[in-house]
């Protein structure tokens, strides 16, 4: 088998992984962020786009710290499932 095609079974083996790696990052950045926002702002919930009583900062400010904290979540557990797949195979699933 050539390294071309080792890459391209590795890339598509990999795929679950990176998956689920995408569904357990959305539950636990959701999940951080509602705790950071408990604390940051003193509120249950953080404030909606289309929510009139805040101000364009503070929804802003939110999505942006949403945004954020997701792709460092995404990033780690996107990270640990690749150093996984390598131990595992013997190849990196992005080269």
């Amino acid at each position: 088998m050539s390294e071309r095609e080792t890459h391209k079974g590795a890339a598509l083996a990999y795929r679950p992984v990176g998956l689920l790696g995408g569904l357990l990052a959305g539950v636990v950045s959701g999940a951080v962020f509602k705790q950071v926002w408990k604390r940051l702002a003193h509120e249950d919930d953080a404030p909606g786009a289309l929510q009139s009583e805040y101000r364009m900062r503070e929804v802003v400010l939110a999505a942006a710290l949403q945004g954020a904290i997701f792709g460092a979540t995404k990033a780690a557990i996107d990270r640990a499932g690749a150093r996984g797949f390598h131990k595992l195979t013997g190849s990196w699933p992005g080269d």
